[in-house]
């Protein structure tokens, strides 16, 4: 097929230009003992060499350069659809999705209809970001350098790395649960499957771009039939009549809170969407690459969102559910493929099968943020950038899975509390970046000289690519800081999380609206355009 051979072009496989070269490894004797260093700058060199041979990918943080991108062919236009929906079609969208009954008590209708406007507007974001990697060859915090500066640019690798870890530790809770129930009488504890799952992610994701691209071709092939199965043998029982919970304002506040929590799941893929794309060619067209990420994220997010929230409507009306439920979130996905109240009762054996399909999946859902960790971890400095990506991607791996084993008793406090948080960052950052091409960097914006020496036109405009790795010829990243601050500072008064409620958020109804995303990117919008201004009048850059 095409699409295998475009993957497997060397550009992608690093044949040729993952060689390491002394500049990839960036002065590496120039600190401590020039004895010690040189060794293990020879070491370095000699294990990515060992990659390369084997036709692993080597490359770090350093820009994918136009001539060694692989070739566009129409069926390369499949990968991204492919790519989003195998991360997407994954058990960890359909235990968020059961927040919407089970902790914001709202109907099936009104959590279905927030899961897909904030499904949508999530993946509006993610699509966005995406559309630079062909265009830069740049990782996508590589990318945010061009707008927040060298140092700045530190902060948002750190909140994207919690991200990522944090949402890796969610997918191996999961994981472990559903392989722990699918068990004779529960036989296997949820640490095994932990365990298991995340030694699995950790070779695809490892050893590059190619190996996990092409897992992530395949992947979504029986994630699909499993779901279908899944809607197809419990949809009978979910609940379709009941309404939210609450009075009008108590109830008005929980859309939004669930509304914002499944944004926040959606575009927290926004930190790190540029990065598998960055083998694509300058040529690439985005509108093609938006449309396509869109329509794909937009559909997996939605269908597993809306099984998950069907499946939580049901837990009243069916015991087995309650009881699953009570012992964990993916016990009751296991519930929902054994336990069916229909005159044709769904085989036991085979359901349990398919629940460890479901198990498996999330796989494709944990091995991009685990190669995105490796990568984000060398955007920290220099020094970082000496450390070979693939061990960054190990140590990744050991974080998130001793968090997993010590917080996997309470996997929807963490959903709840942790993710909404976290996608606050994501969306100010696009905002400002938003702002910064369309006002500062465009042809059509302001005349403020930046990128003179760049493109002017097309979709990259106003950017010198070749210049990621000079602070002194990056934005000084001022005017982004203060205005991500301001940001910050109205997300944090209007949030509404168990363990705080913002001043204005706790205006609306018992429970409070989670406002953050939406306050935070209009506060972050408003003040960046003249902080910016004043930046490049006073400074220049």
């Amino acid at each position: 097929m095409d699409v295998e051979k475009d993957l497997k072009d060397p550009a992608l496989q690093g044949s040729t230009m993952d060689e390491p070269t002394d500049s990839m490894l960036e002065n590496a004797s120039s600190n401590g003992n020039p004895r010690t260093s040189s060794k293990y700058a020879t070491y370095v060199k000699g294990f990515e060499r060992t990659l390369v041979k084997y036709n692993f990918e080597a490359r770090g943080v350093q820009r994918v350069l136009p001539h060694e991108c692989h070739t566009l062919k129409w069926t390369s236009y499949l990968q991204p659809f492919f790519f989003w929906t195998s991360i997407n079609l994954a058990a960890q969208n359909v235990t968020l999705g059961m927040l919407g009954p089970k902790v914001f008590a709202l109907s099936f209708r009104d959590a279905s209809i927030c899961a897909f406007f904030g499904s949508l507007i999530g993946a509006l974001g993610v699509s966005y970001t995406a559309t630079f990697g062909p265009v830069s060859g740049h990782r996508t915090l590589i990318f945010a350098r061009y707008t927040f500066g060298w140092y700045p640019t530190k902060l948002l690798v750190i909140l994207e790395l919690i991200v990522l870890l944090g949402y890796s530790m969610i997918d191996l809770v999961i994981a472990g649960q559903i392989l722990s129930a699918v068990s004779t009488n529960g036989s296997m504890s949820i640490v095994v499957g932990i365990i298991v799952v995340a030694v699995i992610a950790w070779l695809i994701s490892t050893f590059g771009i190619w190996v996990f691209h092409t897992y992530q071709r395949y992947a979504f092939i029986p994630q699909l039939i499993a779901f279908s199965i899944l809607y197809g043998v419990s949809s009978h029982n979910y609940d379709l009549s009941t309404p939210s919970h609450g009075d009008r304002r108590t109830v008005i506040g929980s859309r939004i809170s669930f509304l914002s929590l499944t944004l926040a799941a959606a575009i927290t893929y926004g930190g790190a969407a540029a990065d598998y794309f960055v083998y694509y060619p300058v040529t690439t067209p985005p509108v093609a690459l938006f449309t396509i990420s869109l329509v794909s994220l937009l559909c997996s997010f939605t269908f597993t969102y809306c099984i998950g929230i069907g499946l939580a409507s049901a837990i009243p009306l069916i015991p087995s559910y309650d009881t699953a439920y009570n012992t964990s979130q993916g016990a009751l996905i296991v519930a929902g493929f054994t336990e069916s109240t229909s005159p044709s009762n769904f085989n036991t054996g085979f359901g349990k099968f398919l629940a460890v399909i479901v198990a498996l999946g999330l796989i494709a859902n944990l091995a991009p943020p685990t190669y995105s960790s490796g990568i984000d971890f060398q955007v920290l400095g220099k020094n970082f950038q000496r450390i070979p990506r693939v061990v960054w991607n190990s140590v990744g791996v050991v974080i998130y899975t001793v968090c997993a084993l010590a917080g996997r008793d309470h996997l929807a406090e963490f959903f709840t509390n942790f993710l909404a948080l976290m996608g606050y960052w994501v969306i100010i950052w696009m905002g400002i970046t938003i702002e910064e091409q369309f006002l500062f960097r465009s042809r059509f914006g302001f005349r403020t000289g930046i990128g003179n020496k760049a493109s002017r036109r097309g979709w990259g405009q106003g950017y010198d690519w070749t210049k990621w790795d000079s602070a002194a010829q990056l934005p000084l990243g001022i005017a982004a800081l203060m205005a991500f601050l301001v940001g910050w500072a109205g997300a944090i008064l209007c949030m509404a999380q168990v363990w705080y409620i913002g001043p204005i958020a706790g205006l609306v109804g018992e429970y409070g609206a989670d406002m953050g995303n939406f306050v935070g990117l209009s506060w972050a919008a408003l003040v960046y355009p003249p902080l910016r201004w004043l930046e490049l009048k006073k400074l220049g850059r």
